[in-house]
């Protein structure tokens, strides 16, 4: 047996449609167009969106609001399954998880989140941790400190 006799099930492959090859391939003619109209044309089609002239849905609705990106706050998210690395006791602050590679820059804020287990107790200094991370450090006798910036 070497790959050059390893064969595909029968009917696991199955060929493309050949459109517009005559009346006997079942797709000849219009190639399953339809008859005339924009949408049997070549470049025959519509943009996402287009009602065909009427003024769309997305015109008619009124514009409200504004969100002004330059206020916007990103967070470098770590796992809690990626501070096992920590030693039992540890006091892990985002310095500290840059040393280890968890983040990517000094400045950016963390986040903790709960994917995974922690099985050591850790005083992990963070700006933010979501409601299943606080609960799995807290359970595992850890401590949290949020840190303002």
């Amino acid at each position: 047996m070497g790959l050059q006799n390893l064969k595909n099930n029968p009917g696991a492959r199955k060929k493309p449609a050949r459109r517009g090859r005559g009346s006997g391939s079942g797709t000849g003619g219009t190639a399953g167009r339809g008859h005339k109209g924009q949408r049997a044309r070549t470049s025959g089609n519509v943009r996402p969106g287009f009602e065909g002239g009427q003024m769309p849905l997305t015109r008619r609705l009124p514009k409200r609001g504004f969100n002004n990106k330059d206020f916007k706050v990103f967070f470098e998210v770590v796992n809690l399954r990626r501070l096992d690395i920590f030693k039992e006791g540890d006091s892990v602050s985002p310095a500290d998880m840059l040393e280890k590679g968890l983040v990517k820059k000094a400045s950016s804020r963390v986040k903790i989140l709960g994917d995974g287990e922690i099985k050591k107790s850790l005083n992990i200094k963070a700006h933010a941790f979501s409601g299943s991370a606080r609960k799995k450090i807290e359970e595992s006798k850890g401590k949290i400190e949020i840190i303002k910036k």
